[in-house]
């Protein structure tokens, strides 16, 4: 078994690297003093995944929304289910699905060994029938419904929907009502066996723990298992967004609003670098210290709600900023109008010291919490970045690295705006 360790001089702080046996890789982040622990997870399958090989074999299509309802029914088993057995320890357990993984997590104050006992031991354990896979149906339709009724989920899928021609990150994550119709038992263990691979999986910990107490478990629980090869399979995706204005009505007081700007990526994941210098960039466009935000507060055009993220994932990333307009369109404008006299003038050092200092301290403060530092690893693992890595590239950024990745990542004329509104949202004038 190789347990690699890994440093940082900046963050004053390390952790350690474990190629399990099984296949699983295991990170471990000892926080001495802490007395609770989160652990997490995943696997590198999400709603995305629908068309894949697997060893070279015939291409597998399966529905949309497998991966989420899957993620469902693991909890499941003969016995009852993990939850209870969580209750008994005292846990606080969770799952999610997104586009690009599923997780399963806990965190604990004490327990933790038994805690992480039930964890390895639901993933590992898939119980799948006719009867519990049409029990569920009827509760995700319902999830379902609650999301196609909900303004805030609606403007930004509409977003994806309006950027992406074919890739998959265009569909609800929990399918529809008429694709989980035909999720079955058999096509449930077809893609457990296929992801659920301890190869394609991460576990990382964190808080009050060491390397002995996650290995006393992972040793006994851990079923070593033959590794797969998984090609996914995605269509061609043009660079040109499929729509620049899409539009929903909903009875909001206030319309709502995406901008998102397509980046043309081809098949890899930003480094650490780039994801680094991408979180200054939009830190000195659109924080709330910036002039952006402070024009369109300004004139009315936003309020507290407004935010920006970086969504990316296989084959796909955007820039998204959004929240609460009264003139959306106005708005969007604005702020394609000052990403164009970024990239014409370049970029203000005030501005540029200003992002990095707040951008790094705001990482760093992140490093007190246990499902941060748990969270991020098995993001950085499933994109193949380092933790650390992207810290350093934060403390050492350049101005002119910040205006290459705004050169790279965001172009004003391919965008597109979604719009929830009550009625006809005004015309920018």
């Amino acid at each position: 078994m190789n347990i690699k360790t890994v440093e940082s001089e900046i963050v004053k702080d390390k952790y350690y690297v474990i190629d399990h046996p099984s296949g699983l890789t295991i990170y471990v982040y000892p926080k001495e003093g802490y007395r609770s622990s989160y652990a997490i997870i995943g696997t590198k399958y999400g709603s995305v995944n629908t068309r894949f090989k697997v060893d070279g074999g015939e291409e597998i299509t399966v529905p949309d929304g497998i991966a989420h309802y899957l993620e469902h029914k693991l909890f499941e088993s003969e016995d009852g289910d993990a939850f209870a057995r969580y209750a008994k320890t005292g846990a606080n357990a969770n799952a999610y699905t997104s586009f690009e993984k599923t997780c399963y997590l806990f965190s604990c104050t004490d327990k933790f060994e038994e805690s992480l006992e039930i964890l390895l031991d639901f993933v590992q354990s898939p119980y799948f029938t006719a009867q519990t896979v049409a029990k569920e149906q009827g509760i995700i339709g319902q999830e379902i419904k609650m999301y196609d009724d909900s303004p805030s989920w609606r403007v930004m899928f509409n977003t994806l929907v309006g950027m992406y021609h074919k890739h998959p990150v265009r569909i609800d994550i929990a399918g529809t009502v008429e694709s989980i119709a035909e999720i079955t038992a058999e096509k449930l263990y077809e893609c457990y066996n296929s992801f659920y691979n301890l190869h394609n999986m991460a576990l990382c910990v964190a808080g009050g723990v060491t390397v002995e107490k996650v290995l006393s478990v992972a040793d006994r629980l851990l079923k070593p298992c033959e590794k797969h090869e998984i090609e996914n399979i995605f269509e061609d995706e043009p660079y040109e967004v499929a729509q620049s204005y899409v539009e929903q009505k909903f009875p909001v007081t206030i319309p709502l609003f995406y901008l998102g700007f397509k980046e043309n990526i081809g098949n890899s994941a930003a480094t650490s670098k780039q994801l680094a210098y991408t979180d200054i960039l939009l830190y000195i466009l659109a924080s709330s210290s910036s002039k952006l935000y402070n024009k369109l507060l300004g004139e009315n055009l936003i309020n507290e709600s407004f935010g920006y993220e970086y969504a990316e994932g296989p084959h796909y990333a955007a820039v998204l900023f959004g929240g609460e307009s009264r003139n959306p369109k106005r708005a969007a404008n604005i702020i394609k109008n000052a990403i164009r006299e970024m990239k014409k003038e370049g970029i203000d050092r005030e501005e540029f010291e200003l992002a990095k200092r707040a951008v790094y301290g705001n990482t760093i403060s992140e490093f007190n919490r246990n499902d941060n530092i748990a969270n991020s690893m098995i993001d950085m693992h499933f994109n193949d970045r380092e933790l650390f890595e992207y810290v350093s590239a934060i403390a050492n950024a350049g101005i002119e690295d910040i205006e290459q990745r705004l050169t790279e990542m965001i172009d004003p004329e391919n965008c597109t705006l979604s719009v929830v509104c009550g009625e006809d949202v005004p015309d920018d004038e």
